[in-house]
């Protein structure tokens, strides 16, 4: 049986080990929303992970949401992005970007100049996000896309994943979790729409189907991944038969030959467990596991290697600490969001 020390190969992508860092939100972008020295610095010090996968990266400018998170639409970010990839293989490690585009998720606050808001209906998502500008803000109210902007978002990710790998990254992985924007087309609570884009079961995966194609024709399938949590109400998401919606999309995207399927797990509710079993290929899953736990899981077929969060944060060599037995640090939850390298950078 594997253990999480063992290497593994996700479609075109060779991992030393199978202790991988989970995308993490830390709103430390620079100016212009692009990574800076701190950043290739923050992931080079975990570049002992088999696999990094980065926090989320919106794919075009309506796709930016929360506060100081970072694109990879301009010069400036993928020059940034070029600086961690590069710091992360320096340690051996290799490195995904998460494309995430918030849609109705967001404050025009935290939004670049001209950009908007959209989504598949105009429905507001309860709830507040944070500012600099003005503090806690509820969620725009988004604008229905058009069919136009539905293409031209689509063609977005697959320029953002040209963009990743220009960049040196070895991969993408989108983000269809969550409450985003791939996850509202999903969902009956967040699509209300009457043409290709909704309605009907086909019709609502339409977009995550053609997203993914345009990422596979972009990257190469087998550079591509898919991150899920059905059932997952986060940001006011909801929807009338979760494991039918994507145990169905599971179906349509086998063939598509991904490198792997992301799933965080449910406490409650959806098995999300047993969901991922109808994937073809690696299976990748993630919260509150540890060392002793992932290697059971792995051991009982769940999954084939194992995504840390919190762990990470304050452990910069995880895969180091583990081999060791060591007593793992504790992350400072004050400083997860703040600007600067306190709680960033700064752990042993």
């Amino acid at each position: 049986m594997p253990t999480l020390f063992d290497p593994i190969k996700l479609g075109d992508i060779d991992c030393a080990n199978r202790i991988f860092m989970a995308p993490m939100t830390r709103s430390r972008a620079g100016e212009g929303d692009a990574p800076t020295e701190m950043n290739a610095l923050y992931y080079g010090q975990r570049g002992s992970s088999g696999l990094i996968i980065t926090e989320g990266v919106y794919p075009n400018v309506d796709g930016k949401g929360y506060v100081r998170t970072p694109g990879i639409v301009t010069d400036e970010q993928i020059a940034g992005w070029t600086r961690v990839a590069e710091a992360v293989h320096a340690k051996g490690g290799k490195i995904v970007m998460q494309l995430m585009h918030c849609g109705r998720v967001a404050s025009h606050h935290n939004k670049p100049e001209g950009s908007r808001t959209l989504a598949p209906s105009a429905i507001q998502a309860k709830g507040a996000m944070y500012t600099d500008a003005a503090g806690m803000q509820p969620h725009n109210t988004p604008e229905e896309m058009t069919l136009t902007e539905i293409e031209q978002t689509i063609a977005d990710y697959g320029q953002a994943a040209k963009n990743a790998l220009a960049a040196g990254c070895d991969g993408v992985e989108l983000h269809c979790t969550s409450g985003y924007l791939p996850a509202q087309f999903l969902s009956t609570g967040t699509n209300r729409r009457d043409d290709d884009y909704g309605g009907s079961l086909e019709n609502r995966h339409r977009f995550v189907l053609e997203v993914l194609k345009a990422m596979s024709d972009a990257a190469g399938a087998g550079r591509v991944g898919i991150r899920i949590c059905p059932g997952n109400p986060f940001n006011d998401l909801s929807d009338d038969n979760p494991e039918e919606t994507f145990n169905t999309l599971i179906e349509k995207v086998n063939p598509i030959g991904l490198a792997y399927l992301h799933v965080i797990r449910m406490k409650a509710g959806v098995d999300n467990i047993a969901l991922a079993k109808g994937f073809d290929g690696p299976v990748i899953l993630n919260d509150s596991y540890d060392l002793e736990r992932g290697n059971r899981a792995l051991a009982q077929g769940q999954a084939d290697a194992i995504s840390f969060g919190r762990h990470y944060v304050a452990n910069p060599d995880l895969v180091g600490n583990f081999k060791d037995g060591a007593e793992l640090a504790k992350p400072n939850y004050k400083t997860l969001y703040t600007p600067g390298p306190k709680g960033y950078v700064d752990y042993d």
